[in-house]
């Protein structure tokens, strides 16, 4: 599944600092824009991930699931 997030990259220092206004605590660093947008995706991902895993418990085992594509 592909999905696009806004990412805005500051300057802070020797440091680039990303961050994603549509997923709150997605934030990324590095030494370049490039290794910013890296580690911002890779918070993104683990941040989708673990709701998923965390939304879906409790959901009763006869539970019909079926999957929903946006965009």
């Amino acid at each position: 599944m592909t999905n696009e997030f806004t990412a805005v990259i500051e300057r802070d220092g020797e440091w680039y600092v990303a961050y994603c206004p549509e997923i709150p605590g997605a934030n990324g660093q590095g030494q370049s824009e490039e290794e910013s947008l890296g580690s911002l995706a890779e918070a993104i991902q683990l941040i989708l991930d673990d709701r998923r895993e965390e939304g879906l418990r409790g959901v009763p085992a006869d539970a019909v699931r079926a999957v929903v594509k946006i965009g």
